[in-house]
């Protein structure tokens, strides 16, 4: 079975054909990095209006790629949630015009559920039950996995997402958008306990994260050297904030991991790419006797194999998207319907 993977949620235009849920046919990604970084971040407006100019080109290479006309495919998974609307509108609105046009079932895809089947491409064995965090710019959560479709959110940040916290500490480092590859480079070269900074705890939610705190250390640390003429070294500064954000994320997933039973973890969306979490997740599941998955580097950020993936596992649970399909800003997770 084939499926046709759009996504736009944010500033990736998109689109993949995957088979039978795992086995990727056609990847193709149109990047607005170099762009957005002029203005050290995603400009929404520019987002939407470069979504627009790319999508068709971008899902006709994805379907010559893949040797296949529209016509062979069994369904089309869109995102249609959570991520920047204008954006959103652009995907959803292309796949049921597609699916008008065509006949092909349309299917709704969740973006987190999207992340997390990442690594049903990355490792065919892998199958539900299991624990996994999704940390990225926009997310970071501890989701239990029951079944392909079926999700329970234990664990979420109250402020900012792991990936937003890198990329507003490396700004403040000096660093280009988007700064989670600069930090992790820098840290390879810096002391990780040159600092001492913050471990955030919400109070009464053991699972949730809080990074807020941590971002503003970060931003006083380096005002601060700065009044006073004094240098810091960018390189350990670096270091020392990803080793916090990584303990942080492994800390409280191996936690959640121990209390529900888990012996299976999964990490994904474009965190995940991070060397020092793989490093310190990797660690800390050999000491507890789990196994740990993480996607390939190729499906780590955004990319519509990961949505097509998803979509399969959808389409063969009876799910359909009719033409009054829209997109939706923010959508829990837990919070969807099969």
């Amino acid at each position: 079975m084939y499926i046709l993977g759009i996504e736009s949620s944010c500033d990736e235009t998109a689109a993949a054909v995957v088979k039978d849920g795992r086995e990727v046919i056609s990847n193709i990604v149109a990047t607005q990095i170099a762009e957005h970084r002029l203005y050290g971040g995603v400009v929404p407006e520019i987002a939407s209006r470069r979504h627009c100019e790319n999508i068709y080109q971008v899902v006709s290479a994805a379907l010559e790629d893949a040797h296949l006309k529209l016509s062979d495919i069994d369904a089309i998974g869109v995102t249609y949630a959570p991520g920047l609307i204008g954006a959103l509108l652009v995907g959803v609105s292309f796949a049921k015009g597609l699916s008008l046009t065509s006949g092909v079932p349309l299917v709704n895809v969740h973006h987190i559920a999207g992340h997390i089947a990442s690594n049903y491409i990355s490792h065919k064995e892998l199958e539900p039950p299991y624990l996994c965090l999704v940390a990225s710019g926009g997310h970071s959560h501890i989701i239990e996995v029951s079944s392909y479709t079926k999700y329970k959110v234990i664990g979420r940040t109250r402020d900012d997402a792991a990936g937003e916290c890198f990329d507003k500490a490396a700004r403040t480092l000096g660093f280009e958008y988007p700064g989670g590859k600069f930090i992790d480079a820098a840290a390879k070269r810096g002391d990780p306990f040159a600092f001492s900074l913050p471990h955030p705890r919400v109070q009464g939610s053991e699972y949730d994260f809080s990074f807020s705190g941590l971002k503003t250390a970060v931003i006083n640390l380096v005002h601060n050297a700065s009044q006073k003429g004094e240098e810091i070294n960018r390189d350990d500064l670096a270091a020392s904030f990803q080793r916090t954000v990584c303990e942080i994320l492994v800390g409280n997933t191996i936690k959640a991991a121990v209390n529900g039973g888990y012996k299976t973890i999964a990490v994904a969306g474009g965190v995940s790419a991070n060397s020092g979490l793989r490093e310190a997740m990797q660690k800390a599941c050999d000491e507890h006797g789990f196994k740990l998955y993480v996607p390939s580097l190729t499906y780590c950020g955004d990319n519509a194999a990961m949505i097509a993936s998803q979509g399969y596992y959808d389409y063969i649970s009876g799910k359909r998207a009719g033409l009054d399909l829209n997109g939706i800003a923010t959508l829990p997770l837990d919070k969807i319907s099969v």
